[in-house]
């Protein structure tokens, strides 16, 4: 889920008929445990630690049909793995093994539409969007899991972790917006993006033991960012920003169930980031670094008195590459 990056010096609104072209690349390894916003500090120094290692490209193709109105499509790529440990009867370490999944993710078709008009709005704007999210990323793939049966060790091939499937399996409806306001030789941005799963679960086995976490949720998401930008000096097309950035899953969707697993919390950011346009390019570099994680008590959780745990990431890692035509 990704909503357009707002507020940067020099950009200018794009003519009507013109096409963009963008390409957008996120890191980020999680490792770090909570329990609420409770770091789980002794599942390191016991090398327990579930340890997610993701890859997210993201390839954006949008077109001006008017100087106000923009239609976009989005397609994302996943490349992850998950390592993960295997534990004795009397809950020793004995080895890790690790997963991993790939492929597209879930498409994104949207239209945004400048609420103010862009000749007369030049120092400031919002830009209001709605789309469908289509399930055409896999949310059944496989790998070989180790487990351990008594003494006995064994393969198995099951569905991997949640965490890691390129898909959700449900079809989605996306809001989002952005906004900008200049001040001399500053700006203020914001932008946010819900996205709403009606469907409630995907039916994919968990193979977790817990009542309520058979299968996998369909989880609604959300994104909210905020910040200012300046001009970085003795520069003409590089800016500097910095701000805030909130993301997360809730324990409860707008629409339909929250049946099934899922692993519902937030993390909030501090987000700094370089951007440079020169004529028809554009150029983003961006390092958010947690200072706020919590997993949430989710519905089945509560359901059986229990709070389960999440494996947060301390930084981000973000390019982005845009061209217009």
């Amino acid at each position: 889920m990704s909503t357009p990056v707002l507020g940067v010096q020099g950009g200018g609104y794009p003519e009507a008929g013109t096409w963009a072209a963008s390409f957008g690349w996120r890191h980020q390894k999680s490792d770090k445990h909570f329990v609420g916003s409770e770091y789980q500090a002794e599942r390191d120094h016991e090398s327990s630690q579930v340890v997610n290692d993701a890859n997210m490209v993201d390839l954006s193709l949008r077109y001006q049909a008017t100087k106000r109105v923009e239609l976009s499509l989005g397609v994302p790529y996943l490349m992850a793995t998950r390592s993960q440990p295997l534990r004795a009867a009397d809950r020793e370490i004995i080895e890790r093994y690790q997963t991993q999944a790939r492929g597209i993710g879930d498409v994104v078709f949207a239209a945004r539409r400048w609420m103010l008009d862009p000749d007369t709005h030049a120092g400031g704007n919002l830009m209001l969007g709605l789309g469908v999210k289509l399930p055409t990323g896999a949310n059944n793939v496989v790998d070989t899991f180790r487990v351990r049966s008594g003494e006995t060790i064994s393969n198995q091939i099951r569905t991997v972790d949640q965490s890691i499937q390129p898909g959700d399996g449900g079809f989605g409806i996306m809001a989002d917006f952005s906004a900008f306001k200049g001040f001399s030789k500053a700006s203020l941005y914001a932008s946010g993006a819900y996205l709403a799963n009606p469907g409630g679960t995907s039916r994919v086995l968990t193979y977790r033991g817990g009542a309520g976490e058979q299968v996998m949720s369909i989880a609604d998401q959300y994104l909210l960012r905020a910040g200012a930008a300046v001009p970085v000096p003795k520069t003409t097309s590089l800016s500097f920003s910095a701000g805030i950035r909130m993301e997360g899953v809730p324990v409860r969707d707008l629409l339909g169930s929250s049946d099934g697993f899922r692993r519902p919390g937030v993390a909030v950011s501090i987000e700094p980031s370089l951007n440079y346009v020169r004529g028809r390019n554009g150029f983003a570099v961006g390092l958010p670094f947690a200072v706020y994680r919590n997993r949430f008590v989710s519905v089945s959780d509560e359901a059986r008195g229990s709070h389960g745990d999440a494996a947060f990431a301390d930084y981000l890692v973000m390019f982005g590459y845009s061209r217009r035509f």
